[in-house]
């Protein structure tokens, strides 16, 4: 916002806490929050509602701001024919995706910021993304667009109200194309999922695959990590190279592009280019954990240093720029700071000489960074050779290089540490934080870090004291932001808390983590189910200021909340033997199945839990003196991720995995899988011939 806007103009977005929503607070537009009073307003006056969503780290949020919320004149036109409402889609998800949908079905297209005209009833009826402010690209202008609808609304709101029904009825049908596994008998997993259909996703998987750069599709490229989690168990199962070849490929080449950030760590949104190089800038938190949990996996998989040495440089970054004092992760950091985008970020050579002196030229060579720069004439720094083939080509010794390079990286983060930085969204999103609570916990396993450990368990305890609103239910809030939480949670903030959950008990092996998620698992069940199929609305029952209530299968930018609830169903109901949560988890994947065959890349997590349901899930529970240190022998040298690992100790006596096992000095491995149990062994080597 201007110096001058922000002490003429000042509307009701003053009073939220939204990062996003507080930049807009003193636009000349008359913002109201979604709520009753703005809703009311529109039915009063019988007035088309305006609604424009974005987000704090939204680069191109900021342009339709400046260019057009921030006009004086645009703003006249704005307050006098709409009731003008801005969200923030991080705090209210569900009202981005039904808009979104909206667009979508309007436009063919959707992205940030989604500006959508609606009834005085809240339905769609028109909409789209980014409106320049004089015709351009294509576009109208956002004048233009205003005015006509204007004109349109004053002159046919009759059809404009039915064209509104018929885009609402498409939205709430727009979910239901799978057929309803309810009314279908008891079908074996085999039946519906065979090995060839997981060859099949593979080979769908490849059609995409960039084999030169990595990734999947054409530019714009996003970092799709459930494709590259799809692609190492896949290649787990089967042996196949060149999955293997494809997901370290995709994984090595973010790691050396413009994406990562080189200097201080962290994974921008993603790429303009097919080549990694230059992203729109903003670092969510989302993204970052996604990255953490491959790199695991990846690092788990070959012993690669490079991928130990990538998860320490993410999660210092997490630590560092994205944690607050309580253990809390705030949602992102901007694109842009002093109103360019990258400002922060990219460098020009005779900067990087002037700090580097003699390094400078080795730097520059490595790190690609030219006279004219690699992007609008600045430089982003990329690695365009691995370090060992770099360091042979100019003749120097590897680790001297290494050091080299790592001293001139701290030198650029004292120079850029004076920069003025990117705004930071502070908000604390449970769904978000439980996904880097998961890739931490995890991280804290894999590499045995005790810091690791306890950046977790205090995240836990944080995000459970301040968003719980019943403990006796486990309900909880979505966000908070200045110790005030606001909205219930969504699906995916308990799906992803209960699979932190999950996680961190295989951490700490401490039964409490585990009764937590059965606790929410159950809430989950009672206030997100619906009657007429097994797949769970995104917006809990009590929730009435939504046209429709919607069940999201696809994932996205985060994993489908169905997804993960069918992994926690399916996990849990082992666990605790819930047999009706199993069967739940079953049909899900059933109903799923034909649509992940097909398009893997938009059903990424499904697919990884069809593998592995048709490979079997193994059952170890492991007794004894030892079995700390064996189950953590399995855990951090082992990939194996059809599996659920628990021990016997203090509090766990009741857990039916372990309950009949023999607690003696003598440590014992058992297994289960498919309703089968092998005879407890006693070493690793006889573990590792059983499970195969």
């Amino acid at each position: 916002m201007s110096d001058l806007n922000s002490k003429i103009f000042t509307n009701l977005l003053i009073h939220e806490t939204s990062p996003y929503l507080l930049q807009h607070a003193h636009n000349p537009v008359n913002w109201h929050p979604w709520g009753e009073a703005a809703l009311q307003k529109a039915l009063k006056e019988d007035k088309v509602i305006l609604v424009s969503i974005g987000y704090a780290a939204c680069h191109w949020c900021h342009v339709m701001e400046r260019e057009s919320f921030e006009n004086i004149a645009t703003a006249a036109v704005m307050n006098e024919h709409f009731i003008c409402i801005k969200i923030d889609r991080e705090e209210r998800p569900d009202l981005d995706h039904i808009y979104m949908d909206a667009v979508q079905a309007i436009s063919g297209s959707g992205g940030w910021p989604l500006n959508v005209f609606l009834t005085p009833e809240t339905k769609p009826f028109f909409g789209g993304t980014y409106f320049p402010p004089i015709r351009a690209f294509n576009r109208s202008s956002w004048t233009e667009v205003l005015l006509q609808v204007a004109k349109s609304w004053n002159e046919k709101k009759h059809e404009i109200k039915a064209q509104a029904e018929n885009l609402t009825d498409h939205i709430n049908k727009s979910g239901s194309f799978m057929y309803d596994p309810i009314k279908m008998g008891d079908i074996e997993l085999n039946e519906y999922f065979k090995w060839d259909d997981a060859e099949t996703m593979f080979v769908n998987i490849m059609k995409t695959a960039d084999t030169i750069w990595g990734g999947f599709g054409k530019a714009p490229k996003f970092p799709q990590t459930f494709t590259i989690q799809y692609l190492l168990q896949y290649y787990h199962f089967s042996g196949n190279q060149q999955a293997l070849q494809q997901a370290l490929l995709s994984i090595d080449k973010m790691l050396t592009g413009g994406i990562y950030d080189h200097v201080a760590g962290g994974l921008a949104r993603y790429s303009t280019d097919e080549e990694w190089l230059a992203p729109h800038f903003e670092k969510m938190l989302y993204d970052n954990a996604l990255l953490l949990l491959i790199l695991c996996d990846a690092y788990q998989i070959t012993k690669e240093i490079r991928y130990k040495n990538s998860i320490e440089k993410t999660i210092a970054f997490v630590m560092q720029e994205l944690m607050d004092t309580e253990g809390n992760f705030y949602a992102a950091l901007d694109a842009d700071s002093e109103g360019v985008e990258g400002k922060f970020y990219v460098w020009d050579k005779t900067t990087v000489e002037e700090l580097l002196g003699v390094d400078a030229a080795l730097f520059c060579s490595y790190f690609d960074i030219t006279e004219n720069g690699n992007w609008e004439h600045q430089n982003i720094l990329r690695i365009l050779q691995s370090s060992e083939q770099f360091a042979q080509e100019k003749n120097i010794d590897l680790d001297n290089f290494q050091d080299i390079i790592n001293n001139c990286l701290k030198k650029l983060a004292f120079a850029r540490s004076k920069r003025i930085r990117p705004a930071l969204d502070d908000k604390i999103i449970l769904s978000w934080n439980a996904l880097m609570l998961k890739a931490i916990a995890k991280a804290a396993l894999v590499l045995q870090n005790e810091h690791y450990l306890k950046t977790a368990v205090t995240n836990f305890d944080s995000i459970t004291k301040n968003l719980t609103i019943d403990v006796a239910t486990g309900e909880m809030y979505h966000t908070i932001k200045n110790g005030q939480p606001k909205f219930r949670a969504f699906l995916d903030d308990y799906a992803f808390y209960v699979d932190a959950c999950i996680q961190l008990y295989e951490a700490t092996y401490q039964v409490n983590y585990l009764e937590k998620a059965k606790q929410v698992c159950h809430f989950i069940c009672d206030n997100f189910s619906d009657a007429e199929s097994v797949f769970f609305y995104f917006t809990p029952i009590k929730q009435l200021d939504i046209i429709v209530r919607k069940k999201e299968v696809y994932d996205g930018a985060i994993p489908s909340g169905n997804a993960i609830m069918a992994q926690n169903l399916l996990q849990l109901s082992i666990i605790f033997d819930i047999p009706d949560w199993g069967a739940r988890a079953g049909k899900m994947l059933q109903t799923i199945a034909p649509a992940a065959i097909k398009y893997p890349g938009s059903f990424g997590i499904w697919a990884s839990l069809l593998l592995q349901q048709h490979k079997g899930i193994n059952e170890i529970a492991i007794t004894g003196n030892d079995f700390i240190e064996i189950a953590n022998t399995i855990s951090v040298n082992y990939y194996i991720p059809n599996k659920i690992l628990m021990i016997s100790s203090q509090g766990s006596e009741t857990l039916p995995m372990l309950q009949g096992k023999a607690i003696d000095k003598a440590t014992f491995i058992y297994i289960c899988k498919n309703y089968v149990c092998k005879a407890p062994v006693t070493t690793i080597k006889e573990f590792l011939n059983l499970i195969g």
